[in-house]
Order: structure tokens, then sequence, then C-alpha cells
């Protein structure tokens, strides 16, 4: 959909509002793909990501390494660059990497790293198992730098992490709201665990409220409605916004606009709106 077609945001985010999670994709014979392609990579630059912030009063930003480029943040880190001191990344690396690599990707502006698993992988028994080296080698390292855990798992496989992420000891987000599924509401069991690990958890739990047309099947994403503002009551001050743009495999499908316009629904109130678009990211990405 065009940016041009979709109309005016219903509101605008407060000054220093922060976008926390979208992408940026260069030309390909520039930045080629990893291997493991989920989706047709599009040609999103920074400069057409700009052009929407600035329609939505966005001053913030934090990239995040989209699964395409597997473990070469080069474009990523190219874009973080332009845009310097107000954006963070958050970047794939092995959790072996070395020390001076770890610390030249923190002195460009990274402050976490991703535990990305396709939103579409079907339960696996016994996969979960199978995280616990990266994310504790991950975490041991985060610890020592400053650095976030940043997870994005299918709703299944959030469930399964559920004890592991109740014990990490530095702050961890959690993308597209868990990924559990709007059809099965907010009284699933594994929806409810994540409730109480942002009611009740070492207050190191993030929810991002992203990526909703990855869990909902309803015109307007109304069934995901009660799930995005139980989160918002649960935890105000633990709930971070991003746009995904530029929404990969739904582009075709979702307006930018109709989807920052769904914040202004879940959390009327420009009180807690502020909290989410601003106060929020700027405790946790510390700008």
């Amino acid at each position: 959909m065009s940016l041009h077609d979709e109309g005016e945001p219903d509101f605008r985010a407060p000054s220093l509002g922060c976008d926390c999670h979208f992408h940026v994709f260069g030309a390909a014979e520039r930045y080629p793909y990893g291997t493991d392609l989920r989706y047709p990579p599009p040609l999103a630059p920074l400069e057409n990501y700009l052009a929407l912030a600035r329609r939505f009063g966005i001053e913030r930003f934090v990239f995040v390494q989209p699964s395409a480029y597997g473990r070469d943040n080069s474009c990523m880190l190219a874009a973080m660059r332009t845009v310097g001191a107000k954006c963070r990344g958050i970047v794939d690396i092995d959790e072996n990497i070395p020390d001076a690599e770890l610390a030249r990707l923190h002195a460009a502006g990274a402050r976490g790293v991703r535990v990305n698993v396709s939103p579409v992988k079907p339960p696996a028994a016994g996969f979960a198992a199978t995280l616990l080296p990266r994310i504790e080698r991950l975490h041991a390292r985060g610890a020592e730098i400053g650095w976030q855990l940043d997870f994005l798992t299918p709703g299944w496989l959030t469930s399964e992490l559920m004890s592991t992420l109740r014990k990490l000891k530095i702050d961890f987000t959690i993308a597209h709201m868990g990924m559990f599924l709007a059809r099965d509401g907010v009284s699933q069991p594994g929806f409810q665990q994540l409730l109480d690990l942002l009611r009740h958890g070492e207050g190191r739990c993030w929810v991002k409220l992203t990526g909703v047309y990855r869990m909902s099947v309803a015109a307007g994403f109304t069934d995901a409605a009660p799930m995005a503002r139980a989160l918002i009551e649960a935890a105000p001050h633990r709930i971070i916004w991003g746009s995904d743009y530029p929404h990969l495999s739904f582009a075709d499908k979702v307006g930018s606009v109709e989807l920052f316009n769904l914040l202004g629904q879940w959390a009327p109130d420009a009180a807690i709106r502020h909290r989410i678009l601003v106060d929020n990211p700027q405790h946790l990405f510390k700008f």
C-alpha cells in the first residue's frame, strides 16, 4: 500500500517518541542476503522509513536486524551511522563473537541481540532446549556489556521458554506480543503467563506492541485489541511500540498509518501513550 494513499494519522507521537522495532533493506548488490530467507526481501531504504516516521512525529529509532541478512548487520549499521545518536540497534550475532567485535557493535549503537525463530515454525518437541545454550551465553555477555535480549518466537515457543525468561537477570524484550494467536484470546494459558511475567517478574520483561497482523485474522485487527489492552493494563511502564516497517510478507495487506492508529485505539489516554512512546524507550534504551 502506498504511504500517500493512507491518509493522515489519527494522532502524532509526543516529542521524542520512539519506534522500537523496524527494519531497513538496501540494494541487494550492495547488501547480499543470507541463505535462510523467510520472505522475499523488499527494497526499504532508510529515507523511505524516515519519511514515514516524520508523518508520525517519531524522533527516536531502534533498528532491528532482519532475518534476511542473517548475522551480517552491515546494512543496518550503515543506516544507524546516518541517523546518529538518536538511534539504537538490535543486532543478530553468534553468541561466541570476539569481545573486540562486540565492543565495536556497542560503539556503533547496538544495545541488544536477537533470539529470532520464524513466527510460523510449527511446534517441535525439544526445540526450546536447543536454544538454551545460546540464550545462556548471550545472557552472560549481555550482563557484561549492558545489553538486552530480544525474543521473536511463535506463541508455543514463547510458552515453552517462560521458565527461562523468568530467570533472566538482564532486560529482555518480547516482540509481537509474544506471538500468541488472537483467536485464542486473553484467557489462553501462554498469554496469561506473559501477563503474570509482566506483573510479577523481576522487572526485566518488556513487551513490544508490534506485528499485530502476524497473530490476528479479524478485519481491523479487532480480535487482538483485548490482548493489547490487557498488556497495557498489566504493566504500562514496560510496554513499547514499534511499526515493524516495512511489514515484509504482509506489506500488500496492511498500511503503516493504519497500524500506528491502532495504538491510539489501544491506549486512548495521551499520558499512557507518552509512557509507551517516550518514557519506556528512554529508560530501556538509555537515550
